[in-house]
This record gives C-alpha cells, sequence and structure tokens, in this order.
C-alpha cells in the first residue's frame, strides 16, 4: 500500500509488478457531490452518518468544503510524470 489510514484504510494501493495503481476514493468528486448523495439519501429517510470533515463542524447545512481538490492534481499529474511521460520514449517509430 501507497497509502493508508486509520480512519478511512487502504487509499493507495500498487500491485507487487508495479504495473497497476488503484485509488480507492472519489477524487473526482467536486465539492457537492457528496452534498447531492448525503441529502438524498436523508430525504429518503435513511439512517446514515454525517460525512466527516466535509462539512465546516460536520454541520450539513453549511456550505461543504473542497479540501482535497489540490492534491487530486497533484496525485494525477505526480502519476502521469513518471508512469506515462518518463517511460514513453520521445522518439515513436
Amino acid at each position: 500500500m501507497l497509502s493508508v489510514s486509520e480512519d478511512a484504510g487502504a487509499f493507495i494501493i500498487i500491485s507487487n509488478d508495479e504495473k497497476h495503481i488503484m485509488v480507492t476514493g472519489h477524487l473526482e468528486y467536486d465539492a457537492h457531490t457528496l452534498d447531492s448523495e448525503y441529502k438524498r439519501d436523508v430525504e429518503k429517510g435513511m439512517e446514515i452518518d454525517v460525512p466527516e470533515n466535509y462539512y465546516p463542524n460536520d454541520d450539513p447545512s453549511q456550505e461543504p468544503m473542497n479540501t482535497w481538490r489540490s492534491h487530486t492534481h497533484l496525485l494525477f499529474s505526480n502519476w502521469l510524470n513518471y508512469y506515462v511521460y518518463q517511460a514513453t520514449p520521445y522518439v515513436w517509430n
């Protein structure tokens, strides 16, 4: 595993041959995707926990915080640089 936390478990996993990288989170989510899903499920009457560290003070009446956007861009650009650009020849036949 490349990234793991006590709260969320495995986040980034790499295969033993280092050819496959798996990301278990939803880095593609914009600031309101989880908000929409949470409110949809609450309206259905589902018993659901407030997403941790998503709303200021964990209060769903407040605007969600998008604290992961810069990390998403950095992870993707690092992956692209290391696993694609560094392995791609400059001269193609």
